[in-house]
């Protein structure tokens, strides 16, 4: 129970001033961010509540399963779980950048034969948490596959990401057996879960087929998918199918994967066309290593991310269907390591996030796209040293900061308002350029009756000290029944939500004792960011300062009642 505090706006403003100027440092510069409560810019989509990761078997260990959990609580039976490797043979061994299940085998006279137990347990794992599947049609099992050996690769940091690549990524031998493969997972969930239940799923073919990931021609992946969609839609008409997952936006690739969907010859059916029910593409930054810090690579995101909008756009059968962002990340490789990947473990990460997100959503505004769902491509690993510099949601069971933001952006519902600030980068200049100038402090605002959401950040490509942000929100047209609010502010900084500063501080344990344990959690949580105070309303406007130092994150939560 929090202690809530009666202030007037303006006294309450002039102390937490005070407060802010004690504890900020030499530099500030001052920040107006308006919001306007009676401009709404239409629904506000959750595009944040999707996830993924390479190696599947983790989400069946402890630590998985409590990050599962996590992750569910965020938004229960909305959240998606996108993971390679599912149809991989193998015992259920995890290592980095592979899982199996050992799904698919064939006895001696050629005959299929299907063990489904940590398939299900993987899946079991996701439903009994909150989250449902992404469900990647992939890999190729070794029974079937047209280059067999080497199978299994033995990856690590520190080898070239190219020897991935080995019998798991060719062409079915036999793509009747592999369509039967498919046909039979289907069949098998339903029965499992239920056709209402499957029916919320999403299902696609491979991963990034235009490169590496995919051994066999283009021709050859379009007759994989179109194989695989017919034997979900045999299995269950209403299935929700798409793809293709390209790397990148996939530019030609894509635009001929829209075709053929639409208009090309099925190589399952013989018919025209191939069922098409959202279209994915993927998008990632590219962060440097530059005079000794992390530079990100926010630019490039975008402007990937607005090339598959473009290509999307292009087509009248592609431009009014749900878009997935299938992975969609500040840099390519969750298990890799090195200096230019930095970022991950403390805020960085996560104002990078807060700043990035938004700018998703106004890229699908401006090319008038139906942007469902952005990716993140990030989990955890299990058995690895604690902030070990994987991109990863939590380490060794402790969430980290980045985490942080997606409980704000879950927050957050109902309607996206106008919110504008004379510190924000605009759009076409991040897309261009990153933020390599002045700072991002800018705003994302929604409503729902009787509450209002706004989360601020303070982002900068360079990973440097910088002045804090002494922002005044100034909230307009407030409901006029809306004489008084209760104002909660919730934070994400270096002191803040933040488990990695903590770790820092205890002197970077690598095996925390259980006290030390307990307080990472603790500093792992997302709490307010003082207390609860109720303030007066004056003729529908409020005004609240906020004092937030480079690469901070908070969420203001304003509730005055029922409307």
């Amino acid at each position: 129970m929090f202690h809530i505090v009666r202030w007037p706006a303006i006294a309450l403003c002039m102390v937490l001033v005070v407060a802010a100027q004690a504890v900020r440092g030499e530099e500030s510069f001052p920040v107006r961010i308006r919001v306007d409560a009676a401009e709404s810019l239409g629904p506000l989509p959750n595009i944040w509540r999707f996830f993924g990761a390479d190696e599947p078997n983790y989400a069946t260990m402890p630590h998985g399963r409590k990050l599962l959990a996590d992750l569910g609580e965020l938004a229960p039976k909305q959240v998606y779980f996108r993971a390679h490797n599912l149809l991989c043979s193998g015992d259920g061994t995890p290592a980095l950048k592979w899982g199996s299940t050992g799904v698919y085998s064939e006895n001696e006279a050629g005959e299929p034969q299907y063990d489904w137990t940590i398939l299900d347990q993987i899946f079991d794992a996701y439903l009994a948490n909150g989250v449902r599947p992404y469900v990647q049609i992939g890999f190729m099992p070794r029974d079937l596959s047209t280059k067999p050996d080497p199978y299994q690769h033995q990856w690590n940091p520190k080898l070239r990401y190219e020897e991935i690549f080995t019998g798991w990524a060719y062409p079915p031998t036999d793509y009747e057996k592999w369509a039967e493969l498919v046909h039979q997972w289907a069949l098998h969930c339903i029965d499992s879960y239920g056709r209402d239940e499957v029916a919320t799923w999403y299902w696609q073919t491979w991963n990034e087929a235009n490169a590496g990931y995919w051994q066999g021609s283009d021709e050859e992946f379009l007759k994989l998918h179109d194989y695989a969609v017919d034997a979900v839609r045999r299995a269950l008409p209403e299935a929700r199918v798409g793809g293709p997952d390209t790397a990148g936006a996939g530019g030609e690739f894509t635009h001929r994967f829209i075709d053929h969907c639409a208009s090309g010859v099925n190589y399952a059916t013989g018919e025209r066309g191939t069922p098409m029910d959202f279209v994915s593409f993927h998008a990632k930054g590219s962060p440097r290593f530059v005079e000794g810090r992390v530079q990100m690579g926010i630019a490039q995101q975008l402007q990937e991310i607005e090339r598959g909008f473009r290509i999307i756009a292009s087509h009248p059968e592609s431009r009014d269907l749900p878009i997935v962002i299938g992975e969609s990340d500040p840099e390519g490789c969750a298990a890799c390591q090195g200096p230019q990947l930095g970022y991950r473990n403390g805020t960085m990460y996560s104002s990078y996030t807060a700043a990035s997100f938004p700018r998703k959503l106004d890229l699908a505004r401006k090319y008038q796209v139906n942007l469902e769902g952005a990716l993140t491509w990030a989990f955890e690993f299990e058995d690895q040293p604690l902030f070990a510099g994987f991109r990863a949601l939590s380490t060794g069971g402790i969430n980290k900061p980045v985490l942080n933001v997606f409980r704000m952006m879950s927050r957050m519902q109902g309607e996206r308002l106008a919110a504008d600030s004379d510190h924000a980068v605009s759009l076409d200049d991040m897309v261009r350029r990153g933020v390599r100038g002045e700072a991002d402090v800018a705003a994302l605002a929604s409503r729902e009756p009787g509450r209002l959401c706004v989360l601020a950040w303070h982002y900068h490509d360079d990973d440097v000290p910088g002045p804090t942000a002494e922002v005044n929100l100034a909230l307009t047209n407030l409901p006029a029944d809306a004489t008084e609010a209760a104002v909660t502010q919730f934070r994400v900084d270096a002191r803040h939500g933040n488990a990695y500063t903590a770790w820092q501080e205890m002197g970077s344990p690598a095996e925390p004792t259980e006290q030390q344990y307990a307080e990472l959690q603790q500093a792992s949580a997302l709490s307010p960011f003082g207390p609860l105070r109720t303030m007066r309303v004056e003729g529908g406007q409020l005004e609240l300062p906020l004092s937030l130092p480079r690469q901070a994150v908070s969420l203001v939560v304003v509730e005055w009642g029922a409307e």
